[in-house]
């Protein structure tokens, strides 16, 4: 039930920022990255203003391009895009145990895909934490038309201070979202905190790996790429993310990058040089098109001014993805699955 037209697309851009105040937003947002001479520790510092402008400026061409699951999957040969993505849902439920009845979070929901999709294939309730209004907004429609709005919800906060009790979830996950936290030891603190005791967190993160070398200066310019159009304040290895997890309390029962072991590169719908009929607007013909009709529509002052810089940045992150993929430097699916002890 994603948005589909050109309209949408124009309607959406922005999220809820002022369509006068968008190309402001996109000054400011380009400020933070290192191309434009921000720092990493400003980044840190003010992830929340950052992160949000991100989402309000990124969150139509996310579902336009890609619909309401924004993220990456391992993929078999013979198997669409969305295939893969709901498969790749479907997994970390079933590492979860999640069992009808079960009250389950989602950290750094979006708009709600994988917590609908989850909430179906394993009869759960799943509650959302976002910290993006436009995005919670959006969710809650999508809910609605799903039959879903009277077991899943969203509330909107910080995953850093979560409003929730402490031992409140029977489980929680994490979907490339913690790679926006500051901290990934504070984050995981939180998540702890509010998790049963002897109950299970499953996550996957976007991480450097360690063929990433931080004195290359390509490997430098491609994780500043990813940065700057995925909304990153730094992009964390999976050995840190593995020694946080294990600071915050939490028992490990496996971890792996899952990425080693997909059939087709997890990178191939951002690849120009691939081509598919079934995610045509992900293709080099489909963003090339899509990017032409965003600068009509912004010349017409159907988009607001400020939408090619969007959508110039999101090319320039999906060429870092992919780069980054083909040298195996970074991956999206470093997954792990770590238990709080009793």
């Amino acid at each position: 039930m994603s948005k589909a037209g050109a309209f949408d697309l124009a309607s959406g851009l922005g999220g809820k920022i002022e369509k006068s105040d968008v190309l402001s937003a996109v000054d400011k947002y380009e400020k933070y990255h290192s191309d434009f001479g921000g720092a990493e520790e400003d980044r840190k510092a003010n992830y929340t203003d950052m992160v949000n402008k991100y989402y309000d400026l990124v969150t139509s061409f996310y579902e336009y391009g890609w619909g309401e699951s924004f993220h990456f999957a391992p993929r078999w040969k013979g198997e669409s895009l969305r295939e893969s993505i709901k498969r790749h849902e479907h997994f970390l439920a079933l590492q979860l145990g999640l069992k009808p009845g079960h009250k389950v979070l989602d950290v750094g929901c979006g708009i709600g895909g994988p917590l609908r999709e989850i909430a179906r294939f394993s009869s759960t309730s799943v509650m959302g934490i976002n910290n993006n209004e436009y995005q919670i907004t959006r969710g809650k429609a999508l809910n609605r038309v799903a039959g879903v709005d009277q077991t899943c919800d969203f509330t909107k906060a910080d995953f850093m201070k979560m409003p929730f009790a402490d031992n409140s979830f029977d489980a929680v996950y994490a979907i490339e979202a913690t790679c926006h936290a500051p901290d990934a030891v504070g984050c995981y603190k939180e998540i702890f905190r509010v998790l049963k005791p002897g109950q299970s967190f499953a996550a996957y993160e976007w991480c450097m790996t360690d063929a990433f070398d931080p004195n290359n200066k390509e490997h430098q310019k491609i994780k500043a790429e990813i940065e700057i159009g995925d909304g990153l304040p730094d992009i964390r290895s999976t050995r840190q993310c593995l020694a946080a997890l294990k600071e915050a309390g939490f028992e490990v029962i496996w971890e792996n990058d899952i990425a080693k072991d997909s059939p087709l590169p997890w990178y191939l719908p951002l690849d120009t040089s691939h081509f598919s009929l079934s995610s045509f607007r992900l293709t080099a013909v489909g963003r090339f098109i899509t990017k032409n009709m965003v600068m009509g529509l912004e010349y017409v002052g159907l988009a607001p001014k400020g939408s090619q810089r969007v959508q110039s940045f999101l090319e320039k992150a999906a060429e870092g993805l992919v780069a980054g993929g083909k040298k195996e430097i970074f991956t999206p699916m470093y997954f792990f699955l770590a238990r709080k002890p009793q």
